[in-house]
């Protein structure tokens, strides 16, 4: 029986485990925290699950597998963690050609997906909590909504023990073994030695710091996500309050109809804050105004609302918004499996047979996207918030 060690307790190796588990190997987790952990991206309320991806096959080809995944999660679980409420994407502008809403509608009405147009006046009706003289065009994918990361993270886990797979919590990595010039298992920092055929890491945005010649491709960036507390949370709650996405192409806007308790998460999916996973997280000072300096003029009654939680939310971001699952060809017996780039836990139903083909060299369509690959200026997932006007916008909150 072939045996991986997996460093990492999060979307990426517990799907991971659970498939390798399934095809016959021997599997050891290990996270440095408990698990869920408390620092991963994870562990939060809520992850958005669409296949809105412009024109990019593959990622619309994940987008469906992981929905029909989800479901079937549900299904298996006797949980709904996977809340199918849509995905409301508006534009400032009118949909043109080349426009990540416009590329996304065309794309997936081309391949049978029912979408529903948005206009102002659609939006000031049926959707009432956004300002309809901002957003002129849009449309609805029934098909998306959002999943409880966090509850997602503990279920896996739970999954993975009934299966037979040791996840052992509170062990920090601390080496790699080297058994003549092959990778052989890992050294905890408490010295503690798990030897195995493959090492599997995926540490997410821990990745780099752990293996420094991984900093040229991939980094920890610091992405603020705030909960509002509105005095109405009916007024946010699906279907007048979908999953949104405020222009999203141009500035990174996006956030959750509110929760059983009436939270409702706001979140930008912007250049970030580069930050060293192993110091506190501190969101900065100006975050909240820049918040509500944004909800004013979308979601104006939101912007009122109180504030009861935020935090820095570490994406592991590679230079290209790409995945990064592989074997380092440097370093024998060891496979890489991070880079989530802030858009991965949607994938999470797909993700562990993904690197399980990449780990027993099997062929898989999507995984040439993901393969190790030099650094360049090129950027690959388009729901990004780029533009120059956001980009100083975000620097004033690194400061």
């Amino acid at each position: 029986m072939s045996s991986v060690v997996i460093v990492g307790a999060g979307e990426f190796g517990l799907t991971a485990a659970l498939e390798l588990r399934r095809r016959g190997w021997d599997v050891v987790v290990l996270d440095a925290g408990p698990v869920p952990h408390p620092d991963a991206a994870s562990t939060d309320i809520s992850k958005v699950v669409r296949m809105d991806y412009g024109a990019d096959v593959i990622y619309t080809e994940m987008g469906e597998q992981a929905i029909e995944g989800w479901r079937a999660w549900n299904a298996a679980w006797g949980r709904e963690l996977y809340h199918e409420d849509g995905f409301l994407l508006m534009s400032r502008e009118r949909l043109a050609p080349g426009g990540f809403e416009f590329e996304s509608c065309a794309f997936l009405s081309a391949r049978g997906h029912r979408l529903i147009d948005k206009s102002a006046e659609d939006l000031r009706r049926d959707h009432p909590a956004w300002n309809a003289e901002l957003y002129p065009e849009g449309y609805l994918n029934p098909c998306a909504g959002w999943a409880e990361s966090g509850q997602v993270i503990t279920c896996l886990a739970m999954q993975a023990r009934r299966a037979g797979i040791e996840i052992v919590e509170g062990m920090r990595f601390g080496k790699l073994i080297d058994c003549d010039g092959r990778v052989a298992g890992v050294v905890t920092l408490g010295g503690g030695e798990y030897r195995a055929d493959r090492v599997l890491m995926a540490a997410g945005a821990w990745t780099p710091a752990l293996l420094p010649w991984l900093q040229n491709v991939m980094w920890a960036t610091g992405q603020v996500v705030m909960h509002f507390q509105p005095g109405d949370p009916e007024t946010y709650r699906a279907p007048q309050f979908p999953v949104w996405a405020a222009d999203i192409g141009r500035t990174g806007w996006y956030g959750f109809p509110a929760t059983e308790s009436g939270i409702v998460k706001v979140a930008n999916h912007g250049p970030g804050i580069r930050v060293d996973p192993h110091q506190p997280r501190v969101v900065p000072a100006a975050a909240e105004e820049y918040f509500r300096t944004f909800l004013r003029g979308t979601f104006p009654a939101l912007a009122e609302a109180s504030l009861v939680a935020s935090r820095l939310c570490l994406y592991g971001d590679t230079f290209d918004g790409h995945f990064w699952i592989d074997h380092d060809p440097q370093h024998p017996g060891l496979v890489i499996a991070a880079g989530d780039s802030g858009h991965a836990f949607k994938f999470a139903p797909v993700l562990g047979g993904l690197i399980a083909d990449v780990v027993e060299h099997k062929p898989n369509r999507w995984a040439g996207r993901f393969a190790w690959r030099e650094p360049s200026g090129v950027s690959g997932e388009g729901a990004r918030a780029l533009a120059q006007n956001y980009t100083r916008a975000h620097h004033k909150l690194s400061k």
